[in-house]
């Protein structure tokens, strides 16, 4: 362990050093045009790379195509700190600075999504990935900028526009060596100078997580299928409008990896055999399938009146999902599946309109308002069954209990916004303010159903006085800049953002209010950095540190082992939010750019060290050790309906340090330009206490080789994903998966589950651009 640890540490540092020493002795002119310039829109304006006062990740999407990179959770490769996974097949998480947001808090995301500048929800941006002008991962507290608060930051996603000068577009097709596949294209047709279309689409399969059940003999399976047409009008050089239609459909089966010796649950049925992380396999009775099928319209429109521009962006969004899941992951009750359906039909609109200053220089300013509304019904059909005894199912020692919650979401949030900025020989100074009405109404009906009593009157599942609630907070920020020279730019930001409290739906009758209903969080930031060019400008270079604190910070608990006489069951599982204080504190640094003619190279690294601070939170402490654990049959240490652990841990399973490389070296040929893609992603080892694991250190390497021709409009690729074959748990339980039983004894099933990192994958790729 710790000689793999060193010779990473030792690469790492090398990747650091030699770019350096090849920049300082390349004897070339001063070029330019050597690192193309990056214009992001982080601001709300288009502005280069290096001039906008905060730390932006941008992934273009050349990048993206260079290196395959179809999956919006392998964009994390492309920036350090930044985690995006899936551990179930529906709940795509985002974890940034050390922030982390998993989408059943149902909570406003710690990182907000915004697609094509409407903010989104992960489950469908992430699901398909295609025809795109650029990825931005806005880093720390946004309150002011964009419609909705985040305490972590912002990914935005923009999507190719229709070209009104030509017909272009491309064509892109890869098969690999796990039966994966991914065919997309898209093409610009421009009817004059003021009317265009592109129309792009998308058709995928792959493996997932490459997990077998060998219970029911079924594997992992992805299909995906989604196209967007884009209208573009341009009647005059002052207004430019787009109206664009996305329809996607995915149909995921995922089932839950389990690592661990096994067990004989029930005296006589084994729950499977031992297993390790390279095994790849899931034992539940039941399928783990998630189905997606989503429809977006979103409407943009500039008009520059002279002295400002006016801008528009609405969409309309209906999404219906539908999870179909064996809750008994680690078949602690073999023969028997623990069946839960979750249909999520809903619906969200939203608008924003904005009006700002033309000037460049001098006092500018800004006002805007933002509104978004969702609903639907959220219908779930769960068994809820009473076991007496850990026997084997066939005794029919249970009581079979039949529960169908219908949870009504309603949420609304209306935002006004106004900020003022002074520009003048190379000083900046921007600061706004943004004011929110966010209203939530969360109630559940709850109907039991058993053939040992009748169905009666439905339960209700939020109290009254937890049903409605309003938050009318004041978020914003102020940036400071200054340009010492064209090379070299220095800035300061303060950033102050807000999530509403959220109130569970459907938990166990009679707990305690604070495991029902959550604080407001609110964050404070203050960060300071630097940005500049290096080596005659063949080099970009930023570095930035900061300082953040969260009070009552927002997050997700799972699986926590609660007692409750009033409750049916009274002892069990459950998940739910929590406050709980913390700090964060870090470094992130990047350089990028063009060593030689024919090489570029580009290294990025974050340390954050995000943690909480003397926080009581829930936990699962069946020995009364005050740290989490289970160890022992299932128990409540202390009076409440759960145990409390008191932490300064982390505030997700991530380590302090992560490092990404990337890299291209061509060899011009004449008409054809062979080349070798090389993409790198570091990972230290670190102890989490929160579900008492080591998780090992982890190098991804992903390495391309092929050739294009001299006009670019062809290339071929052949490729291998982890080349190192490197098979690292990325997440995994607090203990093995357990169901309670009346005595106390509960069904065991020996195993823990667990998220690994996909074996080693090889392809080809061949894209023709036009």
């Amino acid at each position: 362990m710790k000689k793999v640890t060193g010779i990473s540490a030792l690469l790492c540092g090398a990747a650091l050093i030699v770019p350096v020493a090849a920049w300082a002795q390349e004897g070339v002119s001063n070029d330019d045009s050597a690192t193309n310039e990056i214009v992001v829109t982080a601001t709300r304006e288009a502005r280069s790379l290096q001039s906008v006062p905060m730390a932006v990740n941008v992934a273009t999407g050349e990048q993206l195509q260079k290196f395959n990179i179809f999956d919006a959770k392998d964009v994390q490769q492309l920036a350090p700190g930044l985690e995006l996974t899936n551990t179930t097949g529906r709940n795509n998480t985002t974890t940034l600075r050390g922030v982390t947001f998993d989408p059943d808090q149902g909570t406003s995301p710690a990182v907000q999504v915004y697609y094509n500048e409407i903010p989104t929800d992960a489950q469908t941006v992430y699901t398909a990935l295609y025809d795109i002008q650029q990825i931005e991962v806005l880093r720390g507290p946004q309150g002011l900028l964009r419609g909705l608060s985040a305490p972590a930051g912002s990914i935005t996603i923009a999507t190719r526009r229709p070209n009104f000068d030509e017909i272009e577009g491309y064509a892109q097709a890869t098969a690999t060596s796990r039966a994966g596949y991914n065919v997309q294209a898209g093409v610009s047709l421009p009817f004059n100078d003021t009317l265009a279309i592109r129309v792009a689409g998308l058709v995928d399969g792959n493996r997932l997580n490459n997990v077998r059940n060998i219970t029911t003999g079924e594997r992992a399976r992805s299909r995906t299928e989604s196209a967007r047409v884009t209208l573009g009008w341009r009647p005059s050089s002052d207004f430019t409008a787009y109206l664009s239609y996305q329809y996607l459909f995915a149909d995921n089966i995922q089932p839950q990896q389990v690592v661990g010796a096994g067990n004989v649950p029930d005296g006589v049925n084994a729950s499977g055999p031992a297993l390790s992380e390279s095994d790849y396999a899931a034992v539940s009775d039941g399928r783990f399938r998630n189905q997606n099928e989503s429809h977006i319209v979103n409407l943009a429109f500039d008009y520059d009146l002279g002295p400002a521009t006016l801008s528009f962006v609405g969409a309309h969004q209906y999404s219906r999902l539908k999870a179909e899941r064996d809750l008994d992951a680690g078949n602690a009750i073999p023969d028997y599946v623990y069946a839960s359906t979750v249909n999520s039909p809903y619906k969200v609109d939203s608008a924003e309109l904005r009006l700002a200053s033309n000037n460049k220089e001098g006092f500018g300013w800004g006002v805007g308002a933002f509104y978004t509304k969702q609903t639907g019904t959220v219908v779930t059909n769960q068994r809820a069954d009473a076991f007496f005894a850990p026997t084997p199912i066939a005794a029919g020692l249970f009581l079979p209990i039949n529960t169908e919650v219908f949870t009504p979401v309603d949420t609304q949030t209306w935002s006004f916004n106004g900020n003022l900025r002074y520009r003048s020989n190379g000083f900046s100074i921007e600061g706004g303010l943004r004011y929110s009405i966010i209203k939530n109404v969360q109630t559940t009906d709850i109907f039991v159903t058993s053939p040992a009593f009748p169905a009666g009157p439905p339960i209700e599942g939020v109290p009254a006085n937890l049903q409605r609630f309003t938050d009318k907070p004041l978020t914003g920020g102020v940036t400071v800049s200054y340009e010492f020279n064209p090379r070299l730019n220095a800035y300061f930001a303060y950033g102050h953002s807000y999530r509403a409290g959220s109130t569970g739906v459907a938990v166990p009758v009679g707990v305690s209010e604070d495991l029902i209903r959550t604080k407001a969080e609110k964050t404070d930031s203050f960060e300071a950095g630097l940005k500049g060019k290096l080596f005659d400008n063949r080099a970009n270079f930023t570095i930035s540190a900061f300082y953040q604190t969260l009070e009552n910070y927002l997050s997700r608990f799972t699986g926590i082992y609660y007692e409750s006489a009033a409750a049916n069951p009274p002892t069990g599982g459950f998940d739910f939010n929590y406050n709980g204080d913390a700090k964060i504190k870090g470094i992130e640094a990047s350089i990028d750019g063009r060593v030689t003619d024919n090489w570029d190279l580009g290294v990025s690294a974050s340390y954050v060290r995000a943690r909480y601070k003397d926080a009581l939170v829930p936990c699962n402490d069946y020995a009364g050790t005050g740290v989490p654990n289970q160890n022992g049959a299932p128990a409540v240490t202390g009076p409440g309906n759960v145990s409390y652990c008191v932490t300064n841990g982390r505030l997700s399973q991530t380590p302090d340090f992560t490092l990404t490389a990337n890299t291209e070296i061509r060899f011009p040929m004449g008409e054809f330009t062979p080349f070798v893609r090389a993409l790198v992603n570091y990972r230290p080892g670190f102890y989490a206490d929160q579900v008492d694991y080591d998780y090992r250190s982890r190098t991804l390497l992903n390495l391309f080789a092929g050739f294009r021709t001299e006009d670019d409009r062809f290339e071929l690729t052949a490729f291998a994903k982890n080349l190192l074959n490197q098979k690292r748990i990325t997440n995994i339980s607090l203990g093995t998966a357990q169901i309670n039983t009346a005595i106390g004894v509960p069904y065991e099933s020996g195993y823990r589950t667990v998220n690994v990192t996909n074996p080693r994958e090889f392809g080809l790729t061949g894209t023709f651009r036009f």
